[in-house]
């Protein structure tokens, strides 16, 4: 267990797959996790857990796309925790269907939540950090590397999460920024697409995946570098993934 290096890390998405994957091992390796989600429920049993294990953890309901909820919600940690040290913008969505379906109201969700949603993590954090330091994870995909049929809309916004991730890094002296970028893994992500032909592909594409903890134990390795290694970036996939 950590002592004075434990850190204040707020997660978000942490109801379940990877957020909550990640709370579960950044507890145990010493830290306090801020559980942050829509579904308090789902935090609130998480937490109690984490609790019993000897953990410290506390819920958040955070709809990531208000830029106030999540003032409000960094805001109420420091004054009982202390100000943020790790920020791992997690919250994500992936309804993945062809263009010409025209799911728009699906592209604007995806922007939205993927894209909007990080920069609001980003903007609530970042003028502490600059002058105390601090670390801002951001969990983008291989989609943020290579376009894939039926996700091009998906896609777009996880190459967005990277070069936002790329430019605060050089702008930065003093936050670390680090992109983490899973593969197929175990999570819920893909329940959101409802295009018919898209969920019978994903279902194909998704059997070989990762669980969840391998992508927390990625994250929490770059935590705990020294304070003057930043990990630009972990691209984590199965061995067996063909992508």
């Amino acid at each position: 267990m950590l002592t004075n290096n434990a850190k204040i890390i707020l997660i978000t998405g942490a109801s379940s797959g990877i957020g909550e994957a990640t709370a579960k091992v950044l507890a145990k390796a010493g830290h306090k996790v801020m559980l942050a989600a829509r579904r308090i429920d789902r935090l609130e049993l998480l937490a109690k857990t984490i609790t019993h294990d000897g953990g410290t953890a506390k819920a958040y309901a955070l709809d990531v796309v208000s830029r106030d909820n999540f003032t409000a919600v960094v805001a109420a940690i420091t004054e009982e925790f202390g100000p943020v040290d790790v920020l791992v913008n997690n919250a994500g969505l992936m309804p993945l269907s062809p263009m010409g379906t025209l799911k728009t109201n699906e592209w604007d969700q995806m922007i939205d939540v993927n894209i909007k949603g990080v920069l609001n993590g980003i903007a609530s954090v970042l003028t502490s950090m600059e002058h105390r330091g601090g670390h801002i994870i951001n969990i983008a995909s291989i989609a943020a590397h290579s376009v894939f049929p039926t996700a091009a809309v998906y896609c777009g916004t996880k190459f967005a999460v990277r070069a936002i991730s790329n430019g605060l890094r050089m702008e930065s002296k003093k936050v670390r920024v680090t992109i983490v970028s899973p593969g197929v893994v175990e999570s819920e992500l893909a329940h959101t697409t409802t295009d018919p032909a898209t969920r019978e592909w994903l279902e194909d594409f998704r059997k070989v995946a990762l669980k969840p903890e391998a992508i927390a134990n990625a994250i929490a390795y770059a935590i705990e570098q020294p304070e003057d290694v930043n990990i630009d970036e972990l691209i984590v996939q199965p061995t067996q993934s063909s992508y």
